[in-house]
């Protein structure tokens, strides 16, 4: 695996950890050898994340929308900068670009691009390690919730299987390394439950 496409919120957030994890995490995918795909903006967590991993020598490719691009939240440095006409373009264009995907802590946006990322992992679209650093417990409410989906029938074991909840960074990187990708052409049997 040679690139992780990135996930935050545009916001730094309510705490110092927050932003603290973002820079870490920037260092530590450059210290590992990753590039960073992400969106492409220059603010909030998505921002510090990107200019970490510059200041540390490594390569960021952003993917942005031509809406965002206009109102000039796109970050001016990055080793390349691709503009799409939407959001969905966005998606699929960072999910070309990547071998794995991070989610830091971040709002609606972020929520949705990593449940997309879990989406098409159930339906074989790609496997990809899907992590979510769970910064101050900022996930732990929602990895319970998706257990208790499981649970309740309307999620397969093997989604469950394909959510990781890492403390930190380092975890998240070695979770990468440690993956094994599953059968992508008979997707449909780890839908049994």
């Amino acid at each position: 695996m040679k690139s992780v496409c990135v996930f935050s919120g545009s916001s730094p957030g309510a705490r110092k950890s927050y932003q603290e994890v973002a820079n870490k995490l920037g260092q530590e995918l450059v210290k590992n050898g990753f590039s960073m795909v992400f969106g492409g903006g220059n603010v909030g967590l998505m921002g510090i994340t990107a200019d970490s991993v510059l200041n540390a020598g490594g390569k960021v490719v952003g993917v942005i929308t031509e809406r965002l691009h206009d109102v000039e939240v796109a970050h001016k440095g990055l080793t390349e900068l691709f503009i799409v006409e939407s959001m969905h373009q966005r998606k699929k264009k960072m999910a070309e670009l990547s071998d794995s995907i991070i989610s830091l802590p971040g709002g609606v946006g972020t929520w949705e691009e990593f449940f997309e990322a879990l989406a098409w992992n159930q339906l074989g679209i790609h496997s990809k390690p899907v992590i979510l650093i769970n910064t101050d417990n900022y996930y732990s409410d929602l990895f319970e919730f998706v257990k208790r989906s499981v649970e309740e029938g309307f999620l397969p074991q093997s989604s469950l299987e394909d959510f990781h909840l890492a403390q930190d960074e380092k975890e998240a990187i070695e979770i990468i390394k440690q993956f094994q990708p599953k059968d992508t052409k008979h997707w449909y049997k780890r839908l049994e439950r």
